[in-house]
């Protein structure tokens, strides 16, 4: 049963059919319009024809995050739909899979094109969340690099210093660099949404079982992975389910006074990174 064609339906955007991208859209998509994005076919088409199963009334945008224009008409299309209610960045890429030239185009440029391209089409009540990392809170950047992460054309970002000096295998850096930068355009972009009567946040999870966290895991740095959740009391890892409740108070009425801000969700690990690492 789909809404009824005089109803202005509420429009929910979710980028990325991964364990979160799926988590986000269940918690978010009942009685509402919801607009999957993801690059690849067969994985966005399984997405929206277990969502259609279960009764969300889902539809599936073939969209590529580090392609501009991609962005551009994902936003246009999604807000054609109806009302845009929420739009949550999920998409992205990991330092276990990926190349540094990958993650800079989908973890760095491609929140920088859904930030700017839904900005130009929020609506008051508009929220739009943003998945960084804990990655993104470990990054250690001069203050000249930040300042042109947080405000260069995205054009010009991958010309930024701390960019250039990136190796090629330096796949690690490249996703921490991503990440902070993540935070600091949305901080940028806060008041451009705020303008529009609209918010716009980060969530950065800790280590969360996903398939992109196994990959963390089974890599060189995944026994150190799993030891620091040992260490820093959460032993466990989280569930894309907590992070689908963390997106949920930032894009409902609870937090209409919150924008330019990140949720920091690891169950206390960069706390002990900062406070209690050294003393182990």
């Amino acid at each position: 049963m789909q809404n009824r064609t005089d109803d202005a339906c509420d429009v929910v955007v979710v980028t990325g059919t991964g364990g979160i991208g799926s988590a986000v859209a269940r918690r978010l998509g009942s009685g509402r319009t919801l607009v999957l994005a993801d690059a690849f076919r067969e994985q966005l088409d399984r997405a929206v024809d277990s969502l259609r199963a279960e009764g969300y009334d889902a539809r599936g945008v073939l969209a590529d995050v580090s392609d501009r224009a991609s962005v551009e008409q994902l936003a246009r299309t999604a807000s054609g739909a109806g009302r845009l209610t929420a739009v949550v960045h999920t998409a992205g890429v990991s330092a276990a899979t990926a190349s540094v030239r990958a993650i800079l185009d989908v973890d760095l440029l491609g929140t920088v094109y859904v930030i700017e391209a839904f900005e130009k089409v929020a609506v008051r009540g508009t929220s739009l969340v943003c998945v960084a990392s804990v990655a993104g809170h470990m990054a250690s950047i001069g203050a000249e690099d930040e300042a042109a992460l947080t405000t260069a054309p995205a054009e010009n970002l991958l010309a930024v210093d701390a960019v250039t000096a990136l190796g090629d295998d330096d796949t690690v850096a490249a996703y921490i660099l991503a990440k902070r930068a993540n935070l600091v355009r949305v901080q940028a972009a806060a008041l451009a949404w705020n303008q529009r009567g609209a918010r716009v946040n980060t969530v950065s999870p800790g280590v969360i079982s996903t398939a992109m966290a196994k990959a963390e895991a089974d890599g060189e740095s995944g026994e150190h992975m799993l030891k620091m959740l040992d260490a820093c009391g959460a032993g466990r890892p989280g569930t894309p389910g907590e992070i689908a409740d963390a997106v949920a108070f930032l894009t409902g009425p609870e937090a209409l006074y919150v924008t330019g801000t990140d949720l920091l969700v690891d169950g206390g690990q960069s706390a002990w990174i900062r406070r209690h690492m050294q003393d182990g």
